[in-house]
């Protein structure tokens, strides 16, 4: 557990470098500062989905250990499962497991049964989702904070409460972007009456 603490505050060190925020650490869950105050969901929310992440994590590496290569991403308690499992079996039971965490109300398993991905593939989607998250933020006409950005295989999953206007835009940019092979879209569709009511009055 502790080793796994610390390669998910590595991550989350490496994500506030990128994006400026200034970390905040809140119940053990560390949260980019800025990014708390403009995210769409609630900060208990957003603690929430650090903690499922982590618990489904731990679960699958105790249950089911080397035998598949998973990453658990939650969002909105919409719990997002990629990687690769050798057999059905194992696929099955990833999503049995996750769907077991606390307060996870929904799993979309995305997870392929293939053999493990290679250290080259998995440093290429850093580096594709790097690019994909830059773009997000050149793009003036969106809201960055409100994409959830997942690489897998060169596969991106663009999660987040997001109008249907939003999710078509960071669906043609993430298009865009070399080295993408497919792009899945995984929001949740919320209305511009919706979205205003999330928006800081000014």
């Amino acid at each position: 557990m502790k080793k796994l603490t610390l390669t998910l505050t590595a991550a989350v060190l490496a994500s506030t470098l990128f994006t400026g925020c200034a970390p905040l650490l809140i119940g053990g869950a560390m949260v980019g500062g800025v990014a708390v105050a403009t995210d769409r969901r609630t900060s208990g929310t957003q603690i929430e989905d650090e903690t499922i992440e982590v618990k489904a994590a731990a679960r699958i590496r105790e249950q089911l250990g080397d035998r598949v290569h998973i990453n658990v991403n939650s969002y909105n308690r919409v719990a997002l499962i990629t990687g690769e499992a050798r057999n059905e079996a194992d696929q099955a039971a990833v999503e049995r497991i996750v769907g077991g965490v606390e307060n996870v109300s929904k799993v979309l398993n995305e997870v392929a049964v293939t053999m493990h991905s290679s250290l080259s593939t998995r440093s290429n989607d850093v580096v594709i989702k790097s690019k994909v998250k830059a773009q997000l933020i050149d793009a003036r006409d969106l809201h960055s904070n409100a994409f959830y950005v997942v690489v897998e295989r060169g596969e991106v999953f663009l999660m987040g409460r997001v109008t249907e206007r939003e999710a078509a835009r960071a669906t043609e940019i993430a298009r865009q972007v070399g080295g993408v092979k497919k792009v899945v879209r995984a929001f949740e569709i919320i209305s511009e009456e919706e979205l205003a009511q999330t928006l800081p009055k000014k």
